[in-house]
């Protein structure tokens, strides 16, 4: 077997600069942000913009680590990395101290760490780990619940510090699931599952049962009358009730007060300028106002003011809408496409199964990451608060997309070579 005499060798560079041209912007925009003529240094480390330097400095010493340690280390050793990721996930569950009613944060001192965020890259190395296993068939039942523990198992425990944010992002790893074969019927009931939970918030549920019922008979009456078919039409109305029945419970005993608000704000049950529904407001006002090219670079008003809370985490997209408008905003989503299409690529190219896994994994979280953030920031999804990759300011968030990017990066430099 071949041995590669350098780190750099078989780089995919395309990647690394769309990385660093994406940090870059989220740099300028958290200075933009929080900027002030009092605090004006680059290097004012008592401001959010100077605080995201030293975590981009140590984003690029962790991305040389990564790419110095050996490509094998991340297949051999996927579920140890896991194991200790969900040991830091039940610390955190119980040693940290509540910030904003979830206890998410692990703290040494003035230094916080999330656990979910770095959950995330194990979860997708040790789900790559088992699905690229010989014997493993994405057809069996056995393969299928195994897979869906390794992802709700710290799904489970991020739910339980009340982080639900970070809790859906794993629902992404469907995606990954369906590349290696899952049926699409599987991805087409999903959809519907969501649909309808999102009408049963709207609609009465005894009217919902009605039509469900109401359907289940009229396609009886319409289809072949075999027995398969009645069975599989009676079976659906049952799962369709039981979606809509459990609404109500979900609901009332899943969802903090502050979710229910915004999910009425953006289902239109109520109008909360002032409340639930202010930051979106704001935001949707600051991207209004950039216009077709923006203010400028420092000029926009909504931010300068600090009208839009978490203006420089959650919803930093208002702050490139605003002072770069529709052109920045529509540049910046096609760097996301295309780092989404690189990695895709790099996916496909791929002699292991175990990088093919770990590059979709990859790929459905950042995915994930973008939509629901910038999906957010426009009133067309409830605020979870889920950061926008290398943008949003974080230590946490920046370390943990860097450490799963370049594991990759890593990876995929070693695809000429056996990986096992």
């Amino acid at each position: 077997m071949r041995k590669q005499t350098s780190i750099f060798q078989n780089i995919d560079w395309l990647t690394v600069s769309l990385y660093l041209v994406l940090m870059f912007i989220g740099w300028i925009s958290i200075y933009a942000a929080v900027y002030n003529e009092e605090h004006s240094s680059i290097l004012d480390i008592s401001q959010n913009y100077g605080k995201q330097l030293l975590w981009i400095g140590g984003s690029l010493m962790i991305a040389i680590v990564v790419l110095i340690i050996d490509a094998r280390f991340y297949d051999a050793f996927a579920y140890l990395i896991y194991g200790l990721m969900i040991l830091f996930l039940i610390a955190a569950l119980f040693l940290s101290r509540d910030v904003k009613g979830a206890h998410a944060w692990i703290e040494i001192g003035a230094f916080k760490l999330q656990p979910a965020e770095f959950a995330k890259f194990a979860t997708a190395l040790a789900l790559a780990k088992y699905l690229s296993l010989l014997e493993i068939k994405i057809e069996k039942i056995q393969t299928k619940i195994i897979s869906s523990l390794i992802v709700t198992l710290p799904a489970a425990i991020i739910l339980l510090q009340n982080d639900t944010g970070s809790a859906l992002v794993f629902g992404s790893f469907i995606f990954v699931l369906y590349r290696e074969g899952l049926s699409q019927n599987v991805l087409i009931i999903g959809f519907f599952a969501a649909l309808l939970f999102v009408i049963a918030l709207m609609v009465d549920k005894i009217i919902l049962l009605q039509i469900i019922a109401a359907l289940a008979a009229v396609s009886v009456l319409l289809m072949r009358k075999t027995r398969k078919n009645i069975v599989t039409i009676m079976l659906l109305a049952v799962a369709s009730a039981a979606v809509v029945m459990s609404v109500s419970y979900v609901y009332e005993k899943a969802l903090q007060p502050h979710q229910k608000q915004r999910i009425d704000v953006l289902l239109g049950k109520q109008t909360d300028l002032k409340g639930a529904g202010y930051n979106v407001n704001q935001s949707l006002i600051a991207i209004g106002s950039g216009g077709i090219s923006g203010k400028g670079f420092l000029q926009g008003t909504q931010t300068k003011f600090d009208f839009v809370p978490e203006q420089s985490t959650d919803f930093i997209f208002c702050t490139i809408g605003e002072e770069w408008g529709f052109i920045g905003s529509f540049i910046l989503i096609l760097l996301y496409l295309g780092l989404l299409y690189r990695i895709l690529f790099i996916a496909e190219r791929q002699k292991s199964a175990f990088t093919r896994v770990y590059a979709y994994g990859v790929a459905s979280i950042i995915f994930f990451h973008v939509m629901v953030n910038i999906g957010m920031a426009i009133g067309l999804l409830p605020v979870i608060g889920i950061p926008l990759p290398f943008i949003s300011y974080g230590g946490s968030s920046l370390w943990s997309f860097t450490i799963l990017l370049f594991i990759l990066i890593r990876l995929d430099s070693y695809r000429t070579f056996v990986l096992r």
